[in-house]
């Protein structure tokens, strides 16, 4: 097990957290959730919550503990009841939190190891009043918590453009200080995005730091709920992908380039260059898309993932050009199952 250790002064033991949860028939593996957070050694934090529209006794779950720690420590959305899907919930509860010293996205299956909290704040804390985002590695446990194995190692990937290629952030560990929660709180976010990966693309185009924890902090567990996120052999992942084809990914990649686009004047000039690159690429010939690819910050974790990357990049002319005709269409892609909260794994 890894330790956190913090003295006395350190500025982030005297920082309130509010806890971000989102729930949808969580009531099989809520509990021990719950009883996480009450084990952490950061004890200053504030749970905020939602219910997505469950029809278990997920909702009797949320208020008993209300009941248990008290309703300044649990507080329940005004909005909480109506279904809106993952992102819109998750979202709504950021905004209503602003004002927050720092916020942490919670998926309602997971258990937090008891230094989670602890160990972020110390590595935002240096950050001060600038963007940062903490995320972190997990352990990737079955429904029991058991067969623990390390979640994949990111931090020489992040920041941007990288993130337009993958999500490094998963939604599970991610911790915004005030100033990286107001950027996502206050961006018009694209169609069939999920909140953590667009979480981390607008703090990075923005100039925000991110910081990528090494040390597992979440006990991740995969399940047959799990709708995204399986447990799988790197292989099984590839021939997935290549299954699935360019469409959805490239179309994603459009979009969150595009929803940046609309918002340049937030982002730092850096950005806005890298970002100048991708678009024509995703938008013009060839020429264009061999100059985005000659970009060192636009790529994916592995060598294998970043040739079929790089492949779909520079090959897929007819779906770029379909993607450049109707960019300015209604945005159809598939929005995030309501009853997954967890990261998706593009």
């Amino acid at each position: 097990m890894y330790a956190c250790t913090a003295s006395p002064t350190n500025r982030a033991s005297d920082t309130g957290v509010a806890i971000l949860l989102s729930t949808f028939n969580g009531e099989t593996f809520l509990p021990a959730q719950l009883n996480s957070f009450l084990a952490q050694t950061h004890e200053r934090w504030v749970l905020h919550w939602r219910d997505d529209g469950s029809t278990d006794s997920t909702v009797h779950i949320m208020r008993e503990f209300a009941l248990r720690v008290g309703p300044d420590r649990c507080v329940e959305s005004p909005s909480s009841g109506p279904h809106l899907g993952v992102v819109a919930s998750f979202l709504t509860l950021l905004r209503e939190s602003i004002g927050a010293m720092a916020v942490a996205f919670a998926d309602q299956d997971d258990v937090w190891l008891p230094e989670k909290l602890q160990c972020a704040l110390e590595l935002l804390t240096p950050a001060g009043e600038a963007p940062a985002l903490y995320c972190a590695r997990q352990y990737l446990v079955d429904g029991a918590l058991r067969g623990a194995k390390l979640s994949a190692h990111h931090s020489h990937l992040a920041g941007f453009p990288a993130c337009l290629t993958q999500n490094i952030a998963n939604g599970n560990t991610l911790v915004m200080n005030a100033s990286a929660a107001a950027l996502v709180a206050t961006s018009g976010e694209p169609d069939g995005t999920v909140h953590d990966w667009w979480s981390y693309i607008i703090v990075s185009a923005c100039g925000g730091r991110i910081i990528f924890d090494d040390r597992p902090q979440v006990l991740y567990r995969l399940h047959k709920g799990n709708l995204i996120g399986r447990a799988q052999p790197f292989y099984a992942r590839a021939l997935a992908a290549i299954r699935r084809g360019p469409a959805v990914y490239m179309t994603m990649m459009q979009r969150h380039a595009d929803a940046l686009a609309a918002q340049a004047a937030r982002l730092t000039p850096e950005t806005q260059r890298d970002l100048a690159l991708v678009r024509n690429g995703l938008y013009g010939g060839l020429t264009s898309r061999l100059s985005a690819l000659r970009c060192q910050r636009f790529r994916r974790r592995t060598v294998l993932e970043n040739l079929l990357f790089g492949f779909w990049f520079l090959t897929n002319r007819r779906f770029l050009l379909a993607a450049a005709t109707n960019r300015d269409e209604p945005n159809t892609a598939p929005q995030q199952p309501a009853r997954h909260y967890h990261e998706t794994r593009p």
